[in-house]
């Protein structure tokens, strides 16, 4: 079984967090924190912003670790280490086909990739 390493980006402006709708593959249509695979010689910091400039042509500054969570889909292993995020310029979608602002208690109003429920979990717990 393939074993996927990546970082994600849990944005937060306003006591609200930052969706992104995949715009492409197979979970298209469905809801994430953006970020992506580690590159060989990155730390997972420095292809969290690579990742961020390169789906959202934004900057962002790395606060802090939040969680790592593990998940079996049918065809990968995926593992995911989650930073949260502070932006510091406005964003464009290059890869999403939407995105939105939700607040803790609008975090179940879109429909989140599988793996990604852990980490929604794990806002609900430590937001505001």
């Amino acid at each position: 079984m393939k074993k996927v390493k990546v970082v994600a980006a849990i944005i937060k402006k306003d006591n609200k967090i930052l969706a992104t709708q995949r715009g492409y593959g197979e979970f298209e249509g469905l809801w994430e924190f953006p970020g992506g695979k580690v590159e060989q010689g990155e730390t997972k910091e420095e292809a969290l912003i690579r990742e961020i400039k390169e789906e959202l042509n934004a900057d962002i500054e790395v606060e802090k670790y939040a969680l790592t969570l593990e998940y079996q889909y049918p065809t990968f292993f995926l593992h995911m280490d989650c930073f949260e995020c502070i932006l510091l310029n406005d964003f464009e979608l290059l890869e999403h086909m939407g995105a939105k602002w939700l607040t803790k208690n609008e975090l179940d109003s879109v429909e989140w990739i599988a793996a990604d429920i852990q980490a929604v979990d794990y806002l609900k717990e430590n937001m505001e």
